[in-house]
């Protein structure tokens, strides 16, 4: 167990930031990181061969040990969950009438790309709606999921929570079944990964993707893709030097070769060497590995339980505790309220959070503490009235 990091943080004490599902607040240590990162940047004599591959190939195996991942070669690093999402889609063939199926209100980044390749190919994309009673929403939303998998079905594609207010699919089931009827499995792990346990091993997906910039605590502009054995003969996006074979040797990039570097290498985004921001995204990880993602859910959950108990006697709806992250949860109100007006309340007392639908989401990590909660809980109390 974990106790809280707060002092690791540029966090004022009277500023109650619950608000990494949006983008996470840097380390002290790696907003140093950055900037010596551009200093060198002024001085590009001092940057090495070796500078162009290695910190990137730490960077790989550094997220693969994140998800428990035995090759990291099965790791690129990308752009976007978008840019990852599209680089799949890619290399998939449809038939008319199969489905992909993708859960409501998905992030658009899951979705986009999947109903391109569905108009290109006459496919079907199968939207499963949660149920309309808001209790015991994530049990019926899992089943009806499960019940929705099929012999049609060729590609499930969704969060290992729902962005919105933290609703948690049960992965491990899901996959069981696609698995059945032959079909991807294609997660969006960004909220999620770095502060929830992810293991490749037991769910067994075919991609897996998720930005940098949020529970992974790091950079901006940069996203990690596991890529499984349906795509090790794929075609990138992109066709960028860097991810061809034998590209450490410049000597010898005029020698053209068709072979790419193995397995997801083929995926990387060009200049993915990104001397100004992988040092940073490096360091995000080694801390997230030294504290243990399960830890973090751990210190969530205790931080959270009470003020959770607290809201929901005061009529709020939140869901219930085996379909929902601790670290990512959203409060819905039994009474309209106007959500506007908890949000001005909330800027006025210093609480960063989110509207999201119909939900008040609530992210919290290791630099959140009771005091935090405590205002949180005041504020809408105060609403309520």
């Amino acid at each position: 167990m974990i106790k809280s990091q707060r002092d690791k943080f540029d966090l004022p004490k009277d500023v109650t930031y619950l608000n990494c599902a949006n983008i996470a607040p840097l380390m002290k240590s790696l907003s140093r990181l950055g900037k010596e990162a551009i200093d060198q940047r002024a001085r590009p004599y001092q940057i090495s061969r070796s500078d162009w591959f290695e910190p990137t190939d730490k960077l790989k195996r550094n997220f693969a040990k994140l998800i428990n991942c035995e090759n990291h070669n099965r790791i690129a690093v990308l752009p976007s969950v978008s840019y990852g999402i599209a680089s799949v889609a890619k290399n998939i063939q449809l038939n008319p009438n199969d489905q992909i199926l993708v859960v409501d209100e998905q992030y658009p980044s899951n979705y986009y790309s999947w109903v391109n390749i569905a108009q290109e190919f006459g496919a079907e994309i199968k939207v499963v709606k949660p149920p309309s009673d808001l209790k015991n929403k994530g049990k019926i939303w899992n089943e009806k999921i499960l019940e929705s998998i099929n012999g049609e079905t060729k590609i499930v594609a969704l969060g290992n929570v729902h962005w919105t207010d933290g609703t948690l699919f049960k992965l491990k089931e899901i996959s069981d079944k696609v698995k059945q009827h032959n079909a991807l499995l294609i997660i969006d792990g960004s909220q999620s990964i770095g502060a929830l346990p992810f293991d490749i091993q037991e769910i067994k997906p075919d991609a897996v993707f998720a930005v940098g910039y949020k529970w992974l605590l790091g950079a901006f502009s940069f996203a990690f893709g596991y890529f499984g054995s349906q795509f090790d003969n794929g075609k990138p996006l992109e066709e960028n030097w860097i991810n061809r074979k034998d590209s450490h040797d410049f000597q010898r990039l005029v020698e053209y070769t068709p072979e790419y570097s193995p397995l997801a290498g083929r995926y990387n985004v060009g200049e993915n060497s990104n001397f100004h921001l992988t040092s940073l995204m490096n360091g995000a990880i080694e801390q997230l590995l030294e504290w243990d993602v399960a830890n973090i859910q751990e210190y969530c959950k205790k931080l959270t339980a009470e003020t959770i108990n607290e809201l929901r006697e005061l009529g709020c709806i939140i869901e219930e505790n085996d379909y929902r992250t601790s670290n990512l949860f959203g409060i819905r109100f039994d009474n309209s309220i106007d959500l506007n007006a908890l949000q001005a309340k909330f800027e006025k007392n210093k609480i960063y959070a989110s509207l999201r639908g119909s939900a008040v989401r609530i992210s919290t990590n290791v630099y959140t503490d009771q005091n935090d909660m405590d205002k949180l809980v005041d504020c809408i109390k105060t609403i309520l009235k």
